[in-house]
């Protein structure tokens, strides 16, 4: 079943040119709305040198906004030399350039892969992490997040970053202009008005929905994915179902969870926040941690 590492590698890059191209034409249609409700069409000139500006923002500096709001500061060697060491050896297994590592400053259990592609990626884990887990257990999780960055998983997830997030913006924008817009207005221009308040309120509705699906373009059988590959990187899959465990049961909060980030880590970050049941499973970035320690203590290595 898992006969290499990357399975999805090129999978993973079309998926990513996909939602970038699902993007520009959503961020166009957005552009046109606002320039035939204010017969402006230079509205609409401005949305598509947006989306474009976006989504080259987006391939070439997502990793850099995911750091920034994850309060995620490069690690050093002196300070840090055992992390050092761990990644250092999985790339070296793993046929994969060292990343970039950093140190989030949180006591709680966590750690996320981000960047465009393996030579320019970076590795984030939490100061909670270093603390409470033996070298057995981190092994397993910088395994777990050397295979996003094999597989390219973190080339998708670092785009939806930027592209969920400006779409909620815009939404938010929309809203507040339709609403603004309709006071001072004149009797004759009243009834337009409520239509353009109404078809505010509905993109404001709409758009985080299309935002959170945008955000499960990231599977949550990546999670599984990586999980797998892991494991077959350390050989010894206990290591990561140890770090599940303990992640599970730490209920300490993260101090930068953002919900535009919170699909990058290898847990949900906000704790105490998870619902199991099935219709909150289909919006949810994680599979269950117990799933997952279920299927690693499963595998045959």
């Amino acid at each position: 079943m898992y006969s290499n590492l990357y399975t999805h590698k090129d999978s993973n890059i079309r998926k990513t040119w996909l939602l970038m191209a699902v993007f520009l034409v959503l961020i166009i249609l957005i552009g046109w709305l606002f320039g035939f409700v204010y017969n402006s069409p230079e509205i609409l000139y401005f949305a598509v040198g947006l989306s474009l500006f976006m989504n080259f923002f987006a391939y070439w500096y997502s990793d850099k906004v995911a750091l920034a709001m994850s309060g995620a500061k490069p690690a050093s060697r002196e300070t840090h030399l055992e992390l050092f060491r761990i990644v250092e050896n999985l790339s070296i297994t793993a046929g994969l350039p060292m990343p970039r590592i950093y140190v989030m400053h949180s006591p709680q259990i966590n750690a996320f892969a981000t960047g465009r592609n393996p030579k320019h990626s970076a590795v984030a884990v939490t100061e909670g992490a270093l603390m409470k887990l033996n070298k057995i257990e981190l092994e397993g999780v910088l395994a777990h997040e050397l295979s996003h960055i094999g597989n390219r998983d973190i080339l998708v997830s670092s785009v939806v970053v930027v592209l969920a997030g400006l779409i909620a913006i815009l939404a938010d924008w929309f809203l507040r202009a339709s609403v603004w817009g309709n006071f001072g207005q004149d009797s004759d221009n009243r009834q337009r008005g409520v239509g353009i308040l109404l078809l505010g309120i509905l993109v404001a509705i709409l758009a985080p929905l299309i935002a959170t699906v945008i955000r499960l373009a990231v599977s949550r059988k990546r999670e599984f994915l990586a999980d797998a590959s892991g494991a077959l990187l350390t050989r010894y899959p206990e290591g990561l179902a140890g770090a599940l465990e303990k992640i599970a049961n730490d209920e300490t909060p993260m101090r930068y969870a953002h919900s535009g980030t919170a699909h990058l880590f290898i847990s949900n970050p906000f704790k105490g926040r998870q619902k199991t049941n099935w219709f909150a499973k289909l919006f949810m970035t994680h599979p269950p941690v117990e799933e997952r320690i279920k299927v690693l203590r499963g595998m045959k290595i």
